[in-house]
């Protein structure tokens, strides 16, 4: 059946953490784990095999993620449990501590981006109460539309895209020309370009990575205003997280790609009209988001490598607060090693 938000509930214990000592906060347990992501991914970068860089960044997630105080299951992951042996659906994560919560990882959004050496490939982790992230596994793609806090209440998926750019920019008080709508580079895609144009808005096309693309669409001085059109639905969830961190919004439909997968949706109850909005998608007020870079790009800058030194940049959100970090970390390559069980020096 399709997911239906939950009555109010007191809040976890282990994601309440304003009263806890500082080594206990979860957001600063959770960038130690994307950061780790990143800086094993990061040893890929432009070497042209993107499963490597995967595989290097989710052994490197999946060490760290069980020394986190939380008692986790990983509700967007990377598959099934037959196809991915570690961080998969439904996978018990953290060190066992805590009331139980849902968790979503994404090692690389945007593998390809990593192993091109592209821009905005980024190391991705959100946590939420348990049973409040929505079930994507009957479709694996939706149309989407995200924005940032000020245009949150205007934007409807259900409108023609001219409406909602013009909505939009007078939201944002500009002009629609000065509008940019951020799209993943796909075939699919080319009446949505078409019409962002005629809008008279212009477009920065993405090969991969709409996570990134939606928090963009959210954040003040990427550049990005609006992201539209279709992506994966887990990764709509995961921008849910994001959205609930940053007062935006983000507005999906599901989009089976074939008559098979629509009739699987119908079977398991879901509406193909239905409009999943942000509180659908992540039914919680009390969440966390966490972004590392592994490539440079307007979000976060990419993994730095000195020597013995490795520097990192990341985004940590939390809904409940309204907190927003910006962590700049710098980590010493040879004490990493001494200790770490995650082998950060790469391909040689």
């Amino acid at each position: 059946m399709a997911h239906t938000p939950s009555h109010q509930t007191t809040l976890p214990p282990s994601l309440v953490v304003a009263d806890e000592a500082p080594d206990r906060n979860l957001a600063m347990e959770l960038v130690r784990v994307t950061e780790a992501a990143a800086m094993a991914g990061g040893r890929w970068v432009g070497r042209g095999d993107k499963n490597k860089a995967d595989g290097a960044a989710v052994n490197a997630m999946r060490t760290l993620i069980g020394t986190v105080s939380m008692n986790g299951t990983v509700v967007i992951g990377e598959g099934e449990k037959d196809n991915a042996p570690m961080l998969y659906n439904g996978e018990r994560v953290g060190d066992g501590s805590g009331a139980e919560c849902d968790v979503a990882v994404d090692p690389i959004d945007g593998t390809t981006l990593t192993a091109r050496g592209m821009p905005n490939a980024v190391a991705v982790l959100a946590v939420a109460e348990r049973g409040t992230m929505y079930d994507p596994s009957a479709v694996f793609y939706m149309d989407k539309l995200a924005v940032g806090p000020e245009a949150a209440d205007v934007v409807d998926i259900r409108l023609p895209v001219r409406e909602n750019i013009r909505r939009l920019a007078r939201a944002k008080k500009r002009w629609v020309e000065d509008v940019t709508v951020c799209i993943l580079d796909r075939p699919r895609h080319a009446k949505l370009a078409e019409e962002v144009r005629d809008a008279g808005a212009r477009i920065k096309f993405i090969s991969d990575g709409d996570v990134a693309g939606a928090v963009m669409a959210a954040r003040e001085g990427t550049g990005v205003d609006l992201l539209l059109g279709v992506g994966g639905t887990p990764e709509g969830i995961i921008t849910a997280c994001a959205m609930h961190c940053l007062g935006g919004a983000i507005q999906g439909r599901l989009w089976p790609r074939d008559d098979e997968e629509k009739q699987k949706a119908i079977d398991a109850g879901h509406d193909l009209d239905a409009v999943l909005d942000t509180s659908t998608l992540v039914a919680s007020d009390n969440v966390y988001f966490v972004v590392t870079g592994i490539t440079d790009g307007e979000l976060v800058d990419g993994v730095r490598y000195r020597g013995d030194t490795i520097s990192t940049s990341s985004i940590v959100m939390r809904s409940k607060s309204g907190t927003i970090r910006k962590v700049e970390s710098e980590h010493r390559l040879s004490k990493l090693q001494a200790y770490s069980a995650v082998d950060f020096t790469g391909p040689r």
